[in-house]
């Protein structure tokens, strides 16, 4: 396994983005949207669907809550990358550096502008709250006896989880971690006269672990009131500095976030687990990146916190409205009011997987798919139990990139270990933000005799594959998302599960080179990355132009997450360019500028944002006629094709390629939740060329629901 240095780190925005040549190089070749850019473009379609009325009141918070920490991680991580770029001290990069310094300040302005839209929904938002008799209160706005609650929620629970940290020291606050929300916190004494004798300055960390972030007060008048956890310690300031004899009391909430990237040890002697436990701890450690606070913080105490806090002139600094850390809209409380969220759509439980038979059995009779989470995660949790217990099954392999808190899948896989299964597992212990999970999980299926494999030196295992031998034919399962539960909840994933001979054979293959990496192997059924699905999609692309100057049937149909690689943009633009009809749904980082004549007019790119997450990886080419269509983990990213483990399977079974077929095609006519990924930014919302409206996420479930009734139907409510 690679342990990052300086130098990694870079590795993927250098050859990533425009730093592999100059920017007037770039521009006479192609347009191209730099990957960051195109992600603050897509974050924003997640901010605008907190603002459209359409969504229930309560979902709008979520997507307020869903911009907020996605953005959190996007500065820990590539900002905090681009920061390291400018900062780093090599002359070799100095274009590189220029280059990253103007994606900065493009970065910061796109922020300023999104945020103010977000305390402007936010604004809106809470005054539709109050329609619904929802009030969000501030600790100057209480009753009487909502002041009596407060003060005994404090001396009963909170006393004792807000501790002071003065800040008159020179001590920095570099261990406070960047997950939490603060007060800044000015303390006065006066004389009679109103004048100022002494200051002090001090931050308390928010228990909102303990506590949450809004604190529930006594309904009255069948009206529902709340608090922001920041008012409720706003308001016992008093109690907490008690014996103190301070008279005036100010706080500001304040954020901040700190650069992500793990200082990990190189040392050879370390072993991998203690790298990379070593590494999660130096997170708190980290510099902070991006400061947020109250624009209403007075002079001085703004300057004491950034003192205290190292930042500097290169950190990004957003002086915003009261609230901060808006994550935690998230976990809203429904007070009740369910009608406020989305209505439940029950996973759906396949009838032909849903019966007596073993699943195993029925898989090596036929193809199986399963489309989370739309179809119940636990079926696949029942094809791991039963590959547990049963008999038949002598092995097991399985790749794990994010596992959940209380994993089904790694008890199914220590309960067949300890049913003498030998079970191999290669989880990647660098999955970011996962590591103290994965890590704490490998030592529990060491202990269960699972035979734990940590990876390949220099590259991600991002596959999700699961390989089950069995006396009666293999069994293979090949998804494009985590075997996760919570994520199938979340999701939108695709599982294929087959006993086709050459893609099961070859699924056994990847599990052999990454426990022998050095060992040559060729995959003709599936593409796999780093070794051939580069080559092999643009030899698939290639054959889609040839085909069309041929007059034989010609398109590109897909869903992926992202576009960012720069061969594969050039690729198809060139397609466009031939008159290939190149058809996608991308979620999120998409460099392809649409809609330039000569060049990109026969692009079209949907961008959804709805109830569940988009995630699914779908290739369809027209081949002529005899489509091919493909499944997997690999989106069209440099870190994808280039240094990554992933896999893609072919897809064979008519009925599966006919439902892939139709995710990708209701993505791709999706006007309610779709709006224009065209590289300017402006996310347009789609429009169908009949004006009709369709939601797609909508329409799947309900066709699956059909699915189980048995029926079909046109009239599918597609909002």
């Amino acid at each position: 396994m690679t342990i990052t240095s300086h130098i990694d780190i870079f590795a993927e925005i250098l050859n990533s983005s425009f730093f592999t040549m100059k920017q007037s190089e770039i521009k006479k070749k192609y347009p191209y949207v730099e990957r960051d850019i195109s992600w603050m473009y897509f974050n924003q379609r997640i901010l605008l669907e907190a603002a459209r009325p359409e969504v229930p009141l309560l979902e709008r918070l979520t997507f307020l809550g869903i911009y907020s920490n996605n953005l959190d991680e996007f500065f820990r991580v590539r900002v905090a990358t681009l920061n390291r770029i400018v900062e780093y001290a090599d002359k070799n990069i100095q274009a590189e550096q220029e280059t990253a310094a103007c994606t900065l300040k493009q970065i910061g302005k796109l922020h300023n502008r999104y945020y103010k839209q977000f305390e402007e929904i936010f604004a809106s938002i809470m005054e539709e709250l109050k329609k619904e008799n929802i009030y969000v209160i501030k600790d100057a706005e209480m009753t009487d006896e909502q002041k009596a609650f407060v003060t005994s929620f404090y001396r009963n629970k909170l006393n004792g989880s807000t501790n002071p940290l003065f800040l008159n020291g020179t001590r920095p606050l570099d261990d406070q971690t960047d997950e939490d929300i603060y007060l800044a916190i000015r303390l006065l004494r006066k004389d009679e006269t109103g004048k100022i004798k002494e200051k002090d300055y001090a931050v308390i960390e928010l228990p909102t672990g303990d506590f949450g972030r809004f604190i529930q007060l006594p309904d009255s008048d069948g009206k529902t009131y709340l608090m922001f956890l920041d008012d409720v310690i706003r308001y016992c300031l008093p109690m907490i500095f008690v014996g103190m004899k301070y008279t005036d009391y100010e706080a500001y909430t304040f954020k901040f976030t700190k650069d992500a990237e793990m200082e990990i040890d190189s040392d050879l002697r370390t072993g991998v687990l203690q790298k990379i436990s070593k590494g999660v701890k130096s997170r708190k450690k980290g510099e902070p990146i991006r400061f947020v606070y109250d624009e209403q913080i007075p002079k001085d105490l703004l300057k004491k916190l950034t003192g205290r806090l190292n930042v500097d002139k290169n950190d990004t600094r957003v002086a915003g409205g009261r609230y901060h850390n808006f994550k935690d809209l998230m976990k809203f409380p429904v007070c009740g009011h369910h009608e406020l969220k989305y209505p439940v759509w029950e996973p759906i439980f396949k009838p032909e997987l849903n019966g007596m038979e073993s699943l195993l059995t029925l898989i090596r009779r036929k193809d199986r798919s399963l489309h989370y989470p739309y179809h119940s995660f636990d079926t696949f949790i029942r094809v791991l139990r039963e590959a547990a217990i049963s008999k038949e099954v002598k092995s097991i392999k399985m790749t794990l990139y994010r596992l959940a808190k209380d994993s089904k899948v790694i008890k199914a896989l220590i309960s067949a270990a300890k049913n003498g299964k030998k079970v191999t597992v290669v989880i990647e212990l660098l999955a970011r933000f996962d590591e103290a999970s994965n890590i704490n999980w490998s030592k529990k299926m060491q202990d269960a005799g699972i035979h734990v494999i940590f990876g390949v030196e220099g590259l991600k295992i991002h596959s999700k594959l699961l390989h089950i031998g069995t006396r009666h034919g293999d069994i293979a399962c090949i998804s494009t998302g985590n075997f996760h539960e919570g994520n199938a909840r979340m999701y939108t994933d695709y599982t294929i599960m087959t006993a086709h001979r050459p893609i099961v054979r070859e699924v056994n293959a990847v599990f052999d080179f990454i426990e022998k990496p050095y060992t040559p192997v060729d995959f003709k059924e599936l593409l796999v990355s780093p070794n051939d699905m580069r080559k092999r999609f643009i030899a698939l692309i290639n054959k889609e132009i040839k085909n069309k100057e041929q007059g034989k049937e010609a398109y590109i149909l897909a869903k992926v997450n992202h576009i960012t690689d720069r061969a594969l943009v050039e690729k198809l633009y060139e397609a466009s360019t031939a008159g290939v009809q190149v058809e996608l749904v991308v979620r999120g980082n998409c460099s392809l500028v649409t809609g330039i004549a000569g060049i990109s007019e026969n692009i079209h790119i949907n961008g959804i944002i709805d109830r569940y997450l988009e995630h699914s990886r779908i290739f369809i080419f027209a081949n002529g006629g005899e489509e091919k269509y493909y499944i997997g983990s690999a989106d069209w990213m440099p870190r994808n094709l280039d240094n990554r483990i992933e896999v893609l399977t072919p897809v064979y079974d008519k009925e599966i390629q006919t439902e892939l077929k139709r995710i990708v095609e209701y993505g791709l006519k999706d006007s309610l939740q779709g709006r224009q990924v065209d590289g300017t930014g402006q996310n347009i919302p789609w429009e169908n060329e009949d004006h009709s409206l369709f939601r797609s996420q909508s329409a799947l479930y309900h066709y699956y629901q059909e699915d189980i009734q048995g029926i079909t139907t046109n009239n599918i409510p597609h909002e």
